[in-house]
């Protein structure tokens, strides 16, 4: 008959929890991980804001044109003519106004927005919108949209 041989592990000691250094290697990961979250909160941040001051600036720029559009006549004339200018903030601007626009750019699209128009006797108008971006990722201290159209 065959014997049966068992082998004996000896532990010398069970484990028994973690120890106050591999909670402390822990605690530091996950510091460092909430970090790297909070940084890519904030740059998401300042770019969501640049976003909103470019869709803001695209459709004052069109406000803008709808504005010439409705008095053809005066714009071919030169009414609305303006260099690069700043307007100041108001609860109502009126918006049939190059200074109503202006107002509202700075209300809507930035505080240091400022905006141009020059329309021809043609009828080809060129709108600009002019704001500061340098707090947003890679920005710079400029930026231009500008659009021209027809008013036809």
């Amino acid at each position: 008959m065959k014997t049966k041989h068992y082998m004996q592990y000896s532990c010398p000691r069970q484990q028994q929890g973690m120890g106050m250094i591999e909670v402390l290697i822990a605690v530091l990961i996950m510091a460092v991980g909430l970090l790297g979250v909070a940084a890519l909160q904030a740059v998401a941040l300042r770019n969501v804001g640049s976003s909103a001051e470019r869709t803001q600036a695209v459709a004052q720029a069109y406000t803008a044109l709808d504005m010439l559009r409705a008095n053809r006549d005066g714009a071919k004339g030169g009414a609305y003519n303006r260099n690069w200018a700043q307007g100041t903030a108001s609860a109502s601007p009126d918006l049939n106004t190059t200074a109503g626009w202006l107002s509202n750019l700075v209300a809507t699209v930035s505080p240091t927005a400022e905006g141009r128009i020059e329309c021809d006797s043609n009828s080809v108008c060129t709108v600009g919108v002019r704001w500061d971006e340098a707090r947003a990722t890679g920005g710079s201290a400029a930026q231009i949209f500008e659009i021209t159209s027809r008013l036809e």
